[in-house]
């Protein structure tokens, strides 16, 4: 006969699960923004906090449910005999494992029947051992019955009682093993998400835009460009300048390249510089920044007037052929001052290096 259930279905803490989520959407959400702003920014720091923020939730995570895992494992599961009532694949077809979902009537020895729905994984070849209306046996543990999964393997004595037994199908209603998630909590996680992304980006705005938080010196992290009557086009910023000469002009010209430098330094403090790369119709400066311990050198006092014979030389004397392009660079990396021409031509490529008073020091012929 038919046997009533008063088995009580599990129920779920909703503030507890709204919590949850919105803590695990936050730190999704901020990690992800940190790894991303981390690296546009190149902040390792910022990077590796992205890494490790969810690392730590996992882990704390974990950590908290330890002491219910160990509580469950101390509780010896409960053997019982159960009647299949329906079988239904719900995935898994590729493989030789399929996931199906059991809807039974569990009838345990000293307490009432009652009817189950779960998923288990089952091997293709032991499929036709689990036909409706059979009786199988199964375990769950005592505290939480709906987390029921059939013994494979049962022990002779059980493999005995399910071939001879017969289990009336119970009433009422079915059991689940866990409760599918709320939209409220999904919509909670995705809140939190969002807020938790913007709040990063927020926080680093000024490094990602390169926005200026000070407004008395607008120009100082702002590019200002110039066109002067010969058509030249200078740019300076706070860290670096640029002159490019029209297309009639040459920086091999008398007293041209002085020039330039002179009107990238003027009305500013950028007396000192780090690098200068010197090219047909273009100049590049790169500013040594205040205060810094890095080689740098006065770029008032570099000898300009000497370097057009430089290129010259790198051009006629090192046997590239016809020359086609040209760059002089000077820096102080090694500690004195460097300078170094480079020429390409059909011959191949040839370069030249001079002393601070452009005296020539070293010589490498084309290849």
């Amino acid at each position: 006969m038919a046997i009533t259930t008063g088995v009580v279905p599990p129920a779920r803490n909703t503030l507890f699960a709204l919590a949850r989520g919105a803590l695990t959407g936050g730190v999704i959400g901020a990690s992800l923004a940190a790894l991303v702003v981390g690296a546009v920014i190149k902040s390792v720091p910022l990077f590796v906090t992205g890494l490790g923020v969810p690392a730590v939730y996992g882990l704390l995570g974990f950590l908290a449910g330890v002491p219910r895992r160990a509580r469950e494992a101390a509780i010896a599961p409960r053997t019982a005999l159960a009647m299949v009532e329906s079988v239904e694949a719900v995935g898994g077809e590729a493989t030789s494992d399929v996931a199906v979902r059991f809807v039974s009537t569990v009838a345990p020895d000293d307490a009432a029947a009652y009817r189950v729905a779960f998923t288990q994984h089952v091997n293709l070849a032991d499929l036709p051992d689990y036909r409706a209306g059979g009786v199988v046996v199964v375990q769950y543990p005592p505290d939480r019955p709906w987390r029921v999964r059939i013994v494979k393997r049962p022990t002779p004595q059980w493999e005995e009682r399910a071939a001879g037994a017969r289990v009336d199908p119970a009433v009422g209603p079915v059991l689940t093993g866990e409760e599918p998630e709320g939209s409220a909590v999904g919509f909670v996680r995705l809140l939190a998400l969002l807020f938790a992304a913007a709040g990063v980006v927020l926080l680093f705005r000024t490094d990602l835009f390169d926005e200026d938080t000070s407004a008395g010196s607008p120009s100082s992290t702002r590019p200002s460009v110039s066109t002067s009557a010969s058509s030249s086009t200078t740019v300076v910023s706070s860290a670096s300048g640029t002159v490019t000469l029209a297309p009639h002009q040459s920086f091999l010209d008398q007293g041209e390249l002085r020039k330039a430098v002179t009107s990238l330094t003027q009305g500013t403090d950028a007396r000192m510089g780090l690098t200068v790369v010197v090219q047909d119709r273009r100049l590049s400066v790169v500013y040594a920044p205040t205060g810094s311990q890095t080689p740098a050198f006065d770029l008032g006092s570099l000898p300009y007037d000497r370097f057009p014979a430089l290129v010259r030389e790198a051009q006629s004397g090192l046997g590239v052929g016809s020359p086609q392009t040209w760059q002089l660079t000077v820096e102080r990396l090694t500690g004195s001052l460097t300078i170094r021409v480079g020429v390409t031509g059909a011959g191949g490529t040839a370069s030249l290096e001079a002393d601070g008073e452009a005296k020539v020091v070293r010589r490498t012929p084309a290849r």
